[in-house]
């Protein structure tokens, strides 16, 4: 792989949801390798087979089943080789506790699923524009949930 390409992980058990991500994924100017994975349980499979490369930024849905996007981000953050990972709740979900809940627990940005094609591109390239050392550094509630 190049190394001017990002590795980027979308784990979102809704079909209609991938399918706009890799169309939305592929708009954009950003040169980018996307795996796609149905659920939770599939992206922890996956992220913890012993030689994968890890993906630069893991986009998580927050409501899935077999494993949801709550108990994936506790395990990233509690992973060693994992815990680094950039992590982007990636959800329908506006509420308020989600929101604390996946803050607290380290998520490092929280997206509300556009509604539309076009505010979707923006998003996903307004995330893989971030300079991640300063939104880490300086994350807070004000600059976590993405507004688009």
């Amino acid at each position: 792989m190049p190394l001017n390409t990002l590795n980027i992980a979308l784990a979102d058990d809704d079909e209609d949801d991938r399918t706009l991500f890799k169309e939305a994924m592929n708009e954009i100017k950003i040169k980018t390798k996307l795996s796609l994975f149905n659920n939770g349980k599939e992206l922890m499979d996956y992220l913890t087979l012993p030689n994968v490369i890890l993906p630069e930024i893991v986009f998580l849905d927050l409501n899935m089943p077999i494993k949801n996007g709550m108990q994936c981000l506790l395990e990233i953050r509690n992973h060693p080789r994992l815990q680094d990972l950039l992590v982007a709740i990636y959800s329908t979900s506006s509420s308020e506790a989600d929101i604390e809940e996946t803050f607290v627990n380290g998520a490092n940005i929280y997206i509300n699923k556009p509604n539309s094609f076009g505010d979707l591109k923006q998003a996903i390239e307004k995330v893989l524009q971030l300079n991640w050392q300063y939104h880490t550094s300086a994350l807070n509630k004000d600059n976590f949930l993405l507004r688009i």
